[in-house]
C-alpha cells in the first residue's frame, strides 16, 4: 500500500486517483478549483464516466480516497506524486504547459522526503526534464529546507472516455520513462497488481509513445474517412471494404470506422501538437497536416451530402440524435457535432437536438438557434432530416415506425454507419450514410 497524491481532478486525474485507492492504496486528489472539490467531496462528479460515480463513492468511504486544495495537506508524505493536469491546445498549436508550471512549483513548495513525481498528462517531449528543473529550482530558492529529494518519471496515460475504468485496470501496457531506473522500477511496482506489460524506456521516448499512439490512431479514421469519399464518388460500400481490410492481420479491424471524423480533447490536441513539434525541429509533417486537414473534410463533406439531398437546407427543420463526441462521455470538445450543426444554422436550417447525457455541456457550445429536446421523439417532430452524430445505444433501439409517423419527410442521415440501410429504407426512409451505395 502506498501514499499517493494526484493533482488534477479531469477524466486522467480523477479516474488514475480512484482506481489506485481501489486497488488499496491511500490517495488523496488535489485540484485548485474549490467548487470541484466540494462537489467530489459530496459525491457529485464533474465528469460522465461509466462505472466512476460508485467507485468513488465506495473508495471514500473505505477511508482511502480524499480530496482537497491545499498542496501541503496531499503532497509531504505521499510516495508518488501525479501531475494529470490539463495541457490545452495554446495559440500556436502547441501545448499549454502553465497548469504543469504551477503544479510542479507548488509541489516543490512542500515536498517532504523522498517522492517519485510521475508526469501523467500529455506533455510535449523534454517536459520531463523541464519538470525535474523547475522542481530543484524552487526547492533551491526556498532553500530546501526538509532535504526532500525526487526523481521525475513519465508515465503517459492511455484511457479512452467512455471506458476509462477498463483501460485502467486491463491495459495493454504500462509506458514508464526515466532517467532514474530505479524510479522507473518502484512506479511499476505501484502498477504490477494490474499484471500487464510494462515497458521501461527514457524520459523523452516514453512521452513520444503517446503522441505517436495517438497520431496512428488518427491517421487511421482519417484514412477511412478519406476512402469512404471514394467509394461514394465510385459506388463502392466503406462498410464492407473496411471489413475486407480488417481480416488481414497486418492491417486489422480498429479505427476503420468510417463516418464524420474524430473529436474529443486528445486527438485534435495531440495531432496538431505533435505537428507543431515536429515544424519547430525543422521537420516536415506532411502526413499529421493531412490527417487533420481530411478530418476537417469528413465534416464538411456530409454538410454537403445533406444540402444535395434536400435541395436547400434553408427553413428545413432537421433534427439531430447525438451531440458527444463519442458514446458514453458528456465531452463536447471538437465534436463533429458542433462543426455539422452550426454550419447547418448559418445557412438558415432549423435544428433540434437530443442527447442522452451531454446536453448540458452542449448549451456551452451551440448557438441560441438551436432547440433542445428530452427524447429521440421530440427532435423528429414535423422535421425534413434526421441526422445521427452520435452512437449512443439508445439509439440503436429507437422505434423507427413512430419517427416516421412523427416526421414530415423522410430522410436519414447515418453519419456513424450504425444502421442496415436496406433495413432502413424497407421503413420508408431515404438513407445517407458516410461511404455507402444506398
Amino acid at each position: 500500500m502506498s501514499n499517493i497524491c494526484v493533482i488534477g481532478t479531469g477524466y486522467v486525474g480523477l479516474v488514475t486517483g480512484t482506481c489506485f485507492s481501489d486497488l488499496g492504496n491511500n490517495v488523496t486528489c488535489l485540484d485548485i478549483i474549490e467548487e470541484k472539490i466540494l462537489s467530489l467531496k459530496r459525491g457529485e462528479m464533474p465528469i460522465y464516466e461509466p462505472g466512476l460515480e460508485e467507485m468513488v463513492k465506495n473508495n471514500v468511504k473505505a477511508g482511502r480516497l480524499k480530496f482537497t486544495t491545499n498542496y501541503a495537506d496531499a503532497v509531504p508524505g505521499a510516495d508518488f506524486i501525479f501531475i494529470a493536469v490539463g495541457t490545452p491546445q495554446g495559440e500556436d498549436g502547441g501545448a499549454d504547459l502553465n497548469y504543469v508550471e504551477t503544479a510542479a512549483q507548488s509541489i516543490a513548495q512542500v515536498l517532504e522526503g523522498h517522492s517519485i513525481i510521475i508526469n501523467k498528462s500529455t506533455v510535449p517531449i523534454g517536459t520531463g526534464d523541464w519538470v525535474s528543473n523547475i522542481v530543484q529550482d524552487a526547492l533551491d530558492k526556498i532553500g530546501n529546507p526538509k532535504n526532500a529529494t525526487f526523481a521525475v518519471v513519465s508515465n503517459p496515460e492511455f484511457l479512452r472516455e467512455g471506458s476509462a475504468i477498463f483501460d485502467f485496470m486491463t491495459p495493454d501496457r504500462i509506458v514508464l520513462g526515466s532517467m532514474e531506473r530505479s524510479s522507473a522500477d518502484k512506479v511499476a511496482e505501484l502498477y504490477a497488481p494490474l499484471k500487464a506489460p510494462i515497458i521501461i524506456t527514457d524520459l523523452r521516448s516514453a512521452e513520444m509513445i503517446k503522441y505517436a499512439s495517438n497520431a496512428i490512431l488518427a491517421t487511421r479514421i482519417s484514412f477511412i474517412n478519406e476512402i469512404s469519399q471514394v467509394c461514394d464518388a465510385l459506388g463502392a460500400d466503406v462498410k464492407v471494404v473496411a471489413e475486407g481490410m480488417g481480416y488481414d492481420k497486418r492491417i486489422g479491424p480498429q479505427f476503420l470506422q468510417a463516418g464524420i471524423g474524430y473529436g474529443g480533447s486528445c486527438f485534435p490536441k495531440d495531432v496538431k501538437a505533435l505537428a507543431h513539434m515536429a515544424e519547430k525541429s525543422n521537420c516536415h509533417p506532411q502526413l499529421l497536416l493531412a490527417v487533420m486537414d481530411i478530418n476537417q473534410d469528413s465534416r464538411r463533406v456530409f454538410v454537403q451530402k445533406i444540402e444535395r439531398t434536400l435541395g436547400s437546407v434553408t427553413h428545413r427543420r432537421i433534427g439531430v440524435w447525438g451531440l458527444a463526441f463519442k458514446p458514453n462521455t458528456d465531452d463536447m470538445r471538437e465534436a463533429p457535432s458542433l462543426d455539422i450543426i452550426n454550419a447547418l444554422v448559418r445557412k438558415g436550417a432549423e435544428v433540434y437536438v437530443y442527447d442522452p447525457v451531454a446536453m448540458k455541456q452542449a448549451e456551452r457550445y451551440l448557438p441560441h438557434a438551436v432547440e433542445f429536446c428530452n427524447d429521440p421523439y421530440s427532435v423528429v417532430k414535423d422535421a425534413d432530416a434526421i441526422l445521427l452524430l452520435t452512437e449512443w445505444n439508445e439509439f440503436k433501439q429507437v422505434d423507427f415506425e413512430k419517427v416516421k409517423k412523427l416526421m414530415k419527410q423522410h430522410f436519414l442521415f447515418d453519419g456513424r454507419n450504425l444502421y442496415d440501410p436496406l433495413e432502413i429504407q424497407k421503413l420508408g426512409f431515404e438513407y445517407r450514410g458516410v461511404g455507402r451505395p444506398f
